[in-house]
């Protein structure tokens, strides 16, 4: 065989191993595609980020020999919260010059989500905002460590810290967020419940019923992102929210339409004004009272409520 002949075979086997490597190293990541996503917006509460996070995190593993890899999953969560880590400091310096309140993006997910009570309550609107209250490591942290039970030497690896450090961090965190989550579990079918009875009184307007539903220190949140009519301010307190929601929120002259659907793991509202998505909503519930109201408007961040999302833990 010439000198010529060689080199082509050689580089054909170079270019074959290559394809083996690349095809193998996509099988493994589309394997764990919903937990990264996942971990992603649980760091970031942006699906759109959570994608670019995404796309970063594939980049940087198809580059990666697999053959000194020992645990796949735990190398791909590790590059992931790296990625989701940076992004979210830039977050940070967005949010301060967003117009209005920012609330996270909306996801539609399927009806079993629900059923992973851990996994519902991680998504959930209300509890990405209490995680918004966290440091950008502290919020890594709990999430890797609380929602996907990952150990805190592998937690340690990805942001950089200690494993003691790391202990400290997680317990500082916990403690942050449980002085702040939703007070008891609720079923879904309570949170159904107290939706369907929610809807009924913004629709009809009645005062008195929504004072029934609605929690004395309920907070109600709407993020138009300065492009739609929305709340400048949070709203607090019933009295004040159901005189809102009764008088101005619901436009009952527009072709409205109302379809109750599955939000980031619960009960919510998908909101059509003649045939276009104009909003999502989604209500915190604790003990059969509404004490959060949370209502997206800003086109941006309804890119992902025409289709489910999957997550996964």
């Amino acid at each position: 065989m010439s000198h010529r002949s060689e080199r082509s075979a050689d580089t054909a086997k170079s270019l074959d191993d290559r394809t083996d490597s690349v095809d193998s190293a996509t099988e493994v990541f589309v394997a764990h595609r919903n937990l990264l996503f996942t971990v992603a917006y649980e760091m970031l509460g942006s699906a759109a980020d959570a994608e670019d996070v995404l796309q970063e995190t594939w980049l940087r593993w198809v580059g990666v020999d697999l053959a000194t890899v020992r645990e796949r999953r735990a190398y791909l969560v590790r590059i992931t919260t790296r990625q989701a880590l940076d992004r979210l400091r830039a977050l940070g310096r967005r949010k301060e010059s967003y117009v209005g309140p920012w609330l996270p993006e909306p996801l539609l997910t399927a009806p079993d989500v629900a059923e992973d009570v851990e996994l519902a309550e991680s998504v959930s609107l209300a509890m990405l905002l209490v995680l918004e209250t966290l440091a950008p490591v502290e919020r890594a942290v709990f999430v890797l460590r609380e929602v996907f039970g990952v150990e805190y030497e592998e937690i340690a690896g990805a942001v950089d810290k200690s494993p003691a450090a790391v202990r400290q961090i997680a317990h500082r965190a916990r403690a942050h967020v449980a002085a702040r989550r939703p007070r008891g579990a609720v079923s879904p079918d309570e949170s159904r419940a107290a939706l369907k009875a929610f809807q009924t009184a913004v629709e009809t307007g009645e005062l008195q019923d929504l004072l029934d539903i609605l929690a004395p220190d309920v907070v109600a949140l709407s993020d138009g992102g300065g492009v739609k009519h929305a709340l400048l301010q949070p709203i607090v307190g019933a009295d004040k929210v159901a005189r809102l929601l009764a008088v101005g929120w619901w436009n009952r002259d527009a072709e409205r339409k109302v379809e109750q659907v599955q939000v980031n793991g619960g009960p919510g509202l998908l909101v059509r004004i003649n045939g276009e998505i104009d909003g999502v909503v989604a209500v915190r519930v604790d003990n059969g009272y509404v004490t959060g109201f949370y209502h997206v408007r800003n086109p941006e961040k309804l890119s992902h409520v025409d289709r489910e999302t999957a997550v996964s833990r």
